[in-house]
């Protein structure tokens, strides 16, 4: 079989020209390491220094959404709305990518044909992992698995809580249309099996969540498990980019809110 055939063993789209498969298995590399796998690898230097600083896990801090110049707000503005949209430039070579092949971003479910059961689909999902997540952080924190996680370190300003809207739906976006979508994608093309593919997505998602400890790697890669089993079901990719949203957003604005007036939350 040759590379052109291997690489086009899962039916695509007609008027679809994919790439042999070596210069595919490029693209993926290319695309990951200029986004995720970068946060990973960064993830794991972060835990070596975490591991090696002689302070047990839980009483290090990991912050999420932070403030850059707290003393200047309109320039912390800037450098959170940059910071943000430079972030999301990965998704935007995926999409073009997915163009050059004629595929278009239909074709991992990126549009707006069913937004009913797509926000459906999200909200049920963000209430149980959601859930889920919560409880499983502050066990593992209790066991000393886990940093003590700050998810928001802001100085209070009228733009507060959308920054924290903002940076739920950049970390929703990039993160699910890439590790889980265009990645289970691409590995289907490439002919793996969906269990591998879906294996390596979760491990990878689990990998950029080092920095939180153990307990954020474990954490992901269940809720990756989850997210790509149900994507080669549902073969959309809105569903989780709203759970993921609806996760992140309710982490931030929460943690906000009860940080310092309930005694469950480190």
């Amino acid at each position: 079989m040759s590379e052109q055939s291997q690489a086009s063993a899962t039916p695509s789209p007609p008027g679809c020209e994919l790439p042999n498969k070596r210069a595919l298995t490029v693209e993926v590399w290319v695309v990951l390491l200029l986004s995720i796998a970068a946060s990973g690898i960064r993830a794991f230097i972060y835990l070596a220094d975490s591991l090696t600083l002689g302070v047990p896990l839980k009483e290090q801090v990991a912050s999420i959404v932070v403030s850059y110049t707290p003393d200047r707000p309109w320039l912390d503005l800037s450098y959170q709305l940059v910071n943000t949209a430079l972030a999301l430039a990965p998704v935007v070579l995926v999409l073009y990518l997915l163009y050059r092949s004629g595929e278009g971003p239909r074709v991992i479910g990126l549009d707006g044909t069913q937004p009913g059961r797509d926000i459906l689909r999200g909200v049920a999902l963000a209430a149980v992992l959601g859930g889920v997540g919560l409880v499983f952080y502050l066990l593992a924190f209790k066991v000393g698995a886990s940093v003590q996680i700050q998810a928001v370190k802001l100085t209070d300003q009228w733009w507060s809580i959308p920054v924290q809207l903002l940076a739920a739906a950049q970390n929703a976006i990039l993160e699910e249309v890439i590790v889980l979508a265009y990645l289970l994608h691409r590995l289907k093309q490439l002919g793996w099996k969906s269990g591998q593919a879906i294996a390596a997505s979760a491990f990878l998602r689990g990998c950029y969540h080092l920095y939180q400890g153990f307990g954020g790697f474990i954490g992901n890669l269940f809720m990756g498990a989850v997210f790509g089993w149900l994507y080669t079901r549902w073969n959309r990719v809105m569903p989780f980019i709203v759970a993921h949203f609806i996760i992140d957003a309710v982490a931030f604005i929460g943690y906000s809110a009860l940080h310092g007036r309930v005694t469950w939350i480190p």
